[in-house]
């Protein structure tokens, strides 16, 4: 049977069954295309049309993103195909990317395996962290839960910012100094970004929950406050993107896909924590940080678009793959915080947009950019340095669960 017609599932509404037809077809084209049999581990790269390049670099996100989906999914299906992959990925893991001198998580290595960057940023340590507690829950693994204590240490000691709060974006390969903070080309060099607080909320939760000792409840009450004094604009309802080390603002933008994937972060941080006091404060900001996405990010085709550029004043309508995946979940998980429909309405044309122009019929996987974005010579990989099972994948166990309250 052709991709095509195992995709007609995609035709039916947003529902439990679609987005399980559409879970297995994203476990099942990692399955089958991803794992690297020559050189360990994962493909460093697949690109447009499911061919590997079986020299590209390995970067610690890929690895990491795709331990945690394999440990998710095999404790979701209680699949030992799955189990063995997530075997795979930690294995890999500790034998290239765990830094044995100096602790925490290499950069990024070459195709078999030799280091090639050691920094030591931040959003990768906690990357780890998030998929050592899964993999944890998985297999009980006492090395895995370490592991993830072991990191969890060393960004405490080395990247809290203890004066002002927060955490700085990266570290040298010996967690000294750095002068450039920047998780990638497109950031600003500045200290502090939402996004790398927003997956040290994602981390420190996963921690929370398979390791509740009064230092990570500390930190993840921290961590918290730092989105509710620091990084969330109050009175717009979106979130904040740069900062210098006194927390100035130094944004360019607003992202609407980070402020709808941290309105679900956020309430799935105060549900780990338990504490009704910090549920309560949180859930009005939550509801707004998505009602202003639903506001001001819609566009044309019902896909929410990109960003909000301050100095032209201009909205960009390019549609990435992540922030359809992050639109669902935040958008159902309003619908579920405040029952009202306009949420749970605005997600079958995403829905809808995501089948249409992002899910590849033909060679799978989802597409970088909608298909209506791009031509021949934009055509990104399915899988590489920023790219994985996570997003996607993520989001459809999410409405899963999300669905059945519903």
């Amino acid at each position: 049977m052709s991709l095509a017609a195992t995709h007609a599932i995609l035709t039916a509404p947003l529902n439990r069954q679609s987005v399980e037809g559409e879970l297995t077809h994203i476990a099942d084209w990692w399955v089958k295309h991803s794992v690297d049999h020559a050189n360990g581990g994962f493909y460093g790269e697949i690109d447009f049309v499911a061919q590997p390049l079986s020299e590209a670099n390995k970067g610690v996100i890929l690895n990491s993103r795709i331990l945690w989906f394999f440990s998710e999914m095999a404790l979701k299906d209680d699949s030992a195909q799955y189990k063995t992959l997530a075997i795979r990925a930690f294995e890999y893991l500790l034998a290239h990317f765990d830094d044995k001198e100096h602790g925490g998580a290499y950069w990024e290595v070459a195709f078999d395996g030799r280091l090639l960057q050691g920094k030591k940023q931040t959003y990768a340590q906690c990357f780890c962290i998030y998929a050592l507690c899964s993999y944890f829950r998985l297999t009980a693994d006492p090395l895995a839960l370490e592991k993830a204590v072991s990191y969890f240490n060393l960004v405490e000691q080395n990247a809290r910012d203890v004066t002002c709060g927060g955490y700085i974006e990266a570290c040298s390969e010996d967690w000294s100094s750095i002068s450039d903070y920047r998780l990638s080309d497109k950031d600003l060099n500045f200290p502090k970004s939402m996004n790398t607080h927003l997956h040290v909320l994602e981390a420190y939760s996963a921690l929370y929950q398979v390791h509740k000792t009064a230092q990570t409840e500390e930190a993840l009450r921290h961590i918290i406050d730092v989105f509710q004094f620091h990084i969330i604009c109050h009175k717009s309802a979106h979130l904040k993107l740069f900062f210098d080390m006194q927390w100035r603002d130094q944004s360019q933008t607003y992202s609407f896909g980070h402020d709808i994937e941290a309105s679900w972060l956020l309430w799935e941080s105060a549900c780990v924590l338990g504490d009704k006091r910090v549920m309560g404060k949180l859930k009005p900001i939550i509801i707004d940080l998505a009602r202003a996405c639903l506001d001001e990010a819609i566009g044309d085709a019902g896909q929410v678009c990109d960003e909000f550029i301050f100095s032209s004043r201009k909205r960009v309508s390019t549609s990435y793959w992540w922030v359809q995946a992050e639109a669902l979940v935040g958008f159902m998980n309003a619908f579920a915080l405040t029952k009202d429909e306009k949420y749970k309405a605005a997600c079958q044309p995403i829905w809808a947009f995501i089948q249409q122009y992002h899910i590849d019929s033909v060679h799978g996987e989802w597409h970088w950019l909608a298909s209506q974005d791009q031509d021949t010579d934009s055509r990104i990989y399915k899988a590489g340095f920023w790219k994985a099972p996570y997003h996607n994948g993520r989001a459809m166990m999410e409405l899963q669960r999300l669905l059945g309250q519903s």
